[in-house]
């Protein structure tokens, strides 16, 4: 089939809201009475560093280490999402939005559009730490970090992350195809508000009823519950559990004032721009 404009890219830094975004489309679209194991998430979307879509696509076995291998691949992958038929592809990534190697990460060829999620960084680095069961300055190190990219293993291919104000800046500056900006703190004041104002711009069905059922299926209370109950393969292997706390601010209390210096000296200028700094 012919690649059409369809993938919706659900992008973030890490640890900013991109798992209680799926898990609220999955709910939504789910439209069940009941809600949805959060395993199952992921049939409602994509994830773009699954080694395994990289084996698929290229018809047998890859070398995940191999950097220029696996770039080569990833625009035949994402043409073959685009023409698999479906209106909408929900594609997960924690990827910078720019170019390796001569490729584009994400190309605008496919892309419909994006729904990009923002969080305070010093809370980012909190939860950064605690997923990746590290140290604050480790955490706040790596997030200003303009090389940082991850490690490959037999399940995930390598992730061009870059620090935090370069992915912030890659995603919400100079767009080749339309972003929808979403703040993580306005998800957790009035998701309902919030949800609904990414459905609109991003152009996708808005049911006021089915919006309601979602937030409170997708809600902190529910995910946690689940995992204590039944473990969410998305926990890092070294972090006892996934969905913590749910909260913004805890960087008051947990961060220490030299790291809360660094982080804002490091990343003055997105802070700004998205409200985190007066």
């Amino acid at each position: 089939m012919t690649p059409q404009k369809n993938i919706v890219w659900l992008a973030s830094y890490p640890k900013s809201g991109n798992t209680w975004v799926r898990i609220f489309l999955a709910n939504y679209f789910a439209n069940e009475d009941k809600p949805l194991s959060i395993n199952d998430a992921g049939r409602f979307g994509f994830g773009d560093s699954a080694a395994s879509m990289y084996r698929k696509v290229a018809g047998g076995p890859i070398d995940p280490n191999n950097k220029r291998q696996i770039l080569a691949l990833r625009p035949h992958l994402l043409k073959a999402i685009a023409s698999n038929g479906a209106s909408v592809n929900f594609i997960k990534t924690h990827n910078v939005d720019s170019q390796v190697f001569g490729v584009d990460l994400i190309p605008p060829q496919p892309t419909r559009t994006a729904i990009y999620i923002v969080r305070n960084p010093l809370d980012v680095a909190l939860s950064f730490a605690r997923h990746f069961a590290m140290s604050h300055d480790a955490a706040v190190e790596t997030m200003g970090r303009s090389n940082y990219v991850t490690e490959s293993n037999a399940k995930q291919v390598t992730e061009y992350r870059a620090s935090w104000s370069d992915h912030v800046t890659s995603w919400t500056q100079e767009k080749r195809f339309p972003v929808v900006l979403l703040r993580y703190e306005d998800m957790l004041h009035d998701p309902v508000k919030a949800f609904e104002g990414m459905l609109t711009r991003a152009a996708l069905p808005v049911d006021r009823a089915r919006i309601e059922k979602a937030v409170r299926f997708s809600s902190f209370e529910e995910v946690s519950k689940q995992e204590k109950e039944g473990g969410f393969k998305e926990t890092s292997e070294v972090a006892d559990q996934f969905f913590t706390f749910g909260t913004s601010g805890q960087w008051q209390t947990e961060l220490a004032p030299e790291l809360v210096e660094k982080v804002r000296k490091q990343h003055r200028k997105m802070m700004k721009k998205h409200g985190y700094l007066e």
